[in-house]
């Protein structure tokens, strides 16, 4: 499971102090699991712990705000496909997938 492994990696990352590099597969595992709300709010709690690690106060507040907006998404059905859940995007803008992502997306399985 792609999801799954994203995310393993990403919590290796953290674990060894490397919140950097834990970012791009939070950001891959955001938009393999945020048709799941579970799924979802668990990668914004781990970009949240990123972002703290990072000592990054714009991420921080993005993420508090997305953990805020995530049960709000999921209720209105007003997910944006291919969002990377991170600051430096708007939380309502849909963005285009990578090919590989697609198929995991089309596929149906997070």
């Amino acid at each position: 499971m792609a999801f799954a492994a994203a995310m393993a990696e990403a919590r290796h990352h953290l674990a060894a102090a490397q919140p950097m590099a834990a970012m791009p597969l939070l950001q891959r595992a955001h938009v393999l699991g945020q048709r799941d709300i579970g799924l979802h709010l668990r990668v914004h709690l781990l970009m949240l712990r990123a972002a703290w690690a990072l000592r990054d106060g714009r991420e921080l507040r993005g993420q508090l705000l997305r953990l805020v907006l995530t049960p709000i998404g999921h209720l209105s059905g007003r997910l944006p496909l291919g969002n990377i859940g991170t600051s430096d995007v708007s939380p309502f803008e849909p963005m285009a997938l990578p090919p590989d992502m697609a198929h995991l997306l089309h596929d149906d399985k997070p």
